[in-house]
């Protein structure tokens, strides 16, 4: 009778590919459940009047999201040995330096920076970066996985369309330069011009900064106009990229679904 593998049993429940079902696996549901809630509590210690009245039930409850995530960053990374190309000491380092791995020790060690520290600004920079638990989510997310998938695959038209946003930025800050910048500071250069740019072909429109000239003003319609079809473009890519990833997703787990019935009838019969 063969002893049960725990590392082969570590890495079922710990690693959402190894999961045999669907969704995700007990343990990794009371592990998002975890970060939603560190994300939370996080977000709640940057109000002063919460901080100042509680401050030792922060202190508890963040300790207590330490080493409940360090001990499962120390599981991981022994049960990742599973896959071929993590195994042994230099595997290790490997999946280490991958980028859900590096996320997990960044917001481990902004724990350890800033324990009962609120004060100064970079002590507050640090505490911010707790709330990169947050993309510790897409790890469990098989969604997450296929949408990364679709946008290598359209990744020439993100390129494409990134260029002509950055040509019509530069192109629009220049000729406003041009047109008004004797006749306000705020387009006295291309850089300074290019903060009007960027309100504009983004629709926000914040209004701080505006044409004066008549010239300037048509140029900064057709610039708003432009910045509709600027925003469009890249939406149209990342739906596209959401509903492949979504039906391909759908497929798979279909099919995952029918190989369970199989096998369970097989044992069955």
């Amino acid at each position: 009778m063969h002893k049960p593998n725990i590392r082969r049993i570590l890495y079922k429940y710990l690693e959402p590919g190894g999961w045999p079902g669907l969704g995700l696996s007990p343990v990794n549901i009371f592990i998002s459940t975890l970060i939603v809630a560190s994300v939370m509590v996080a977000i709640l210690e940057t109000e002063p009047t919460l901080r100042d009245n509680y401050l030792p039930f922060f202190i508890h409850i963040e300790t207590l999201f330490f080493v409940v995530f360090a001990i499962e960053y120390g599981l991981r990374v022994y049960a990742v040995g599973e896959q071929p190309m993590y195994r042994g000491v230099i595997g290790r380092l490997r999946y280490m330096v991958s980028f859900v791995a590096l996320i997990d020790l960044v917001v481990l060690a902004s724990f350890l920076l800033t324990l009962g520290v609120f004060s100064t600004y970079w002590m507050r920079l640090v505490k911010v970066l707790r709330l990169l638990r947050i993309a510790r989510l897409g790890r469990f997310s098989k969604a997450m996985s296929a949408f990364s998938h679709a946008l290598k695959e359209r990744s020439y038209e993100l390129v494409f369309s990134c260029v002509i946003a950055v040509s019509l930025l530069l192109g629009s800050s220049a000729i406003l330069y041009f047109v008004e910048g004797d006749n306000q500071e705020a387009f006295a250069s291309v850089p300074r011009a290019l903060w009007w740019s960027v309100a504009t072909l983004t629709t926000v429109g914040y209004g701080d900064v505006t044409p004066i000239t008549s010239v300037g003003k048509i140029f900064a319609g057709v610039t708003a106009l432009a910045g509709v079809g600027l925003i469009a473009m890249p939406t149209g890519i990342l739906a596209a990229a959401f509903s492949d990833a979504f039906q391909e997703q759908r497929k798979r787990d279909a099919a995952q679904l029918k190989m369970t019935k199989q096998n369970i009838a097989k044992k069955k019969s």
